[in-house]
C-alpha cells in the first residue's frame, strides 16, 4: 500500500460532501468534501506502489479543469488514470446536486 499526498491552491468551493464508486477489483471511490481552508488536499491511498508521478498528472488535470476548494480521499485498487479522471468527475457532479 501507498499513501500519496497532493495539496493544491483552489478557487471553487465545493458545497457538500459526496461518496462515488467502491474499493473493489480495478476500481476504487473518491470522498469529497468542503476544504476547510479554502484549498484542495488530495489523499491517495492506493494498492499499486510507484505510480505518484502518474497521479500527479491525473490530479493537476483535474484540479486545472475544477479548481475545486476540496478535501478528497481517494481509495484505489488498480484503476486505470481514466477510471479515476472519471470517479473526480463524478464526485464533483454529485457534490453539486
Amino acid at each position: 500500500m501507498e499513501r500519496l499526498s497532493f495539496d493544491y491552491p483552489a478557487t471553487t468551493p465545493v458545497p457538500k460532501r459526496a461518496h462515488v464508486g467502491v474499493v473493489g477489483s480495478g476500481n476504487l471511490e473518491v470522498l469529497i468534501e468542503p476544504s476547510p481552508d479554502g484549498q484542495a488536499h488530495i489523499r491517495v491511498t492506493t494498492s499499486v506502489d510507484g505510480y505518484g508521478a502518474v497521479w500527479r498528472a491525473v490530479l493537476d488535470r483535474f484540479i486545472a479543469r475544477h479548481g475545486v476548494a476540496a478535501a478528497v480521499e481517494i481509495n484505489d485498487f488498480g484503476a486505470t488514470p481514466g477510471m479515476v479522471a472519471l470517479r473526480l468527475e463524478q464526485a464533483v457532479e454529485a457534490a453539486k446536486s
